[in-house]
């Protein structure tokens, strides 16, 4: 049980850390890779501003001028095999062009970023307006553009690198996470599991103990009844009332032992494993049920389609298919139907139980085997249920290495099936 849950939590866990750790990577690697970008943006205005000044002998001269390398300011930080600097007139008409790179599209001002039409290579530029001086310096007059490009290999090679190493950060971080969070869920659980513990042993001890009482009362109820004479009228009903009660209270002992034992894995009774035939023990059942299921007008049908037999103990399961046909007499309505069948199924047993009853809504059928639920249609069907047969159904069918399922309907009826390991 706090197994499942332990496991439980560490996937919770690991999900949101996870999550946390994701968003936390994809920040990182978008502010980096914007980072990137300006500082190459940067890189290339700087470029640009500084071939500003030879604009206008460009102009002049054009592609001789650029030729004069030695000359221009801007060699020292211009690289010819990864850049390119070309200068176009106030119309976007080319003028000149120095470097690798060729575009063949007009100035836009700002960054922008592109693939060449040839290599697919992705290109980043950076557009600025050249002014010329007038009479008015308020009213500069446009001269005309430089546009820097460089290819954006170098930046695309960080941001591969970054991705996989916050990847492969993450990941060395998840693993980590994972094993702080088994330490952390087992400490987590470790109160509930004593208290549960604690609880299971009160349940078992306070079940032991109220039997002997019980017993008690119901012997005396007993003898009493047995002597009518000795009974005032009046008494009568409250000696029904009270044996009623007592009934009730040592079925529900009993239950609540049994489940205690059961979580406590201890061998309920004293009887030993051994073969038993399923046939047998459902015919008597049926046989033994044949009469409350004509009182209630429902039919009861019995089909063995095969023969099985199964390791168990028979008082078991008794009581495991003893629950589950009560149950399905008592939530069918008359002129209903209850058919038992048991076939084989690969290296199984498989009994199925259905009913036309109210049936169990979607929403209710994941709680129908925990203990004390009972859902409010089911209680005005069985006053005096206790919500622990199912659970007692359950826990029989898990001793025995099987596996109990339910299919519902409402308004159509329900059906329990039980798989046990064949002989």
């Amino acid at each position: 049980m706090f197994k499942g849950l332990r496991w439980r939590l560490l996937l919770y866990y690991l999900m949101v850390m996870a999550a946390i750790l994701s968003v936390f990577g994809a920040g990182v690697y978008v502010f980096l890779t914007q980072s990137l970008y300006q500082q190459l943006d940067k890189k290339l205005q700087t470029l640009a501003q500084s071939a500003a000044p030879s604009f206008t002998e460009v102009e002049v001269k054009g592609s001789q001028y650029i030729e004069q390398v030695d000359e221009v300011p801007w060699r020292d930080i211009f690289n010819r095999d990864k850049q390119s600097l070309e200068w176009f007139d106030d119309q976007g008409k080319l003028l000149a062009r120095r470097g690798a790179i060729v575009l063949t599209f007009p100035p836009k001002l700002g960054s922008l970023t592109l693939e060449l039409p040839e290599t697919s290579e992705p290109i980043r530029t950076f557009t600025i307006s050249v002014f010329k001086d007038t009479s008015k310096p308020s009213q500069p007059s446009l001269e005309g553009y430089i546009r820097a490009s460089q290819s954006t290999e170098d930046v695309e090679i960080v941001q591969s690198q970054l991705f996989w190493g916050l990847g492969m950060g993450g990941m060395i971080a998840l693993g980590f996470v994972g094993i702080g969070g088994l330490w952390l869920t087992q400490k987590a659980l470790e109160p509930i599991e004593k208290s549960f513990k604690k609880l299971k042993q009160f349940t078992a001890d306070a079940s032991h103990e109220l039997r002997s009482p019980l017993t008690a009362i119901k012997a005396s109820v007993d003898v009493m009844r047995n002597h009518p004479e000795r009974i005032h009228p009046k008494d009568a009903k409250k000696l029904v009332a009270i044996a009623s009660a007592t009934d009730q209270m040592s079925h529900l002992a009993e239950d609540l032992l049994f489940l205690a034992r059961t979580d406590a894995a201890l061998s309920i009774p004293t009887r030993k494993s051994v073969p038993i035939s399923l046939n047998t023990v459902l015919h008597n059942l049926v046989e033994l049920l044949e009469s409350f299921a004509q009182d209630k007008q429902i039919t009861l049908e019995y089909h063995g389609l095969t023969t099985v037999s199964v390791i168990g103990d028979e008082g078991q399961l008794t009581r495991l298919f003893s629950n589950l046909l009560e149950n399905a007499l008592q939530y069918t309505p008359p002129q209903g139907k209850v058919v038992l069948t048991v076939a084989k199924q690969n290296r199984y047993a498989l009994v199925m139980i259905e009913d036309t009853g109210i049936g169990i809504a979607p929403e209710h059928q994941p709680f129908v085997f925990d203990r004390f639920w009972r859902a409010d249609k089911a209680r005005s069907h069985r006053e005096r249920g206790t919500g622990l047969g199912l659970a007692i159904a359950q826990a029989i069918t898990h001793s025995h290495g099987g596996k109990i399922t339910l299919t519902s309907q409402v308004g159509v009826g329900s059906c329990f099936q039980i798989r046990l390991p064949l002989v």
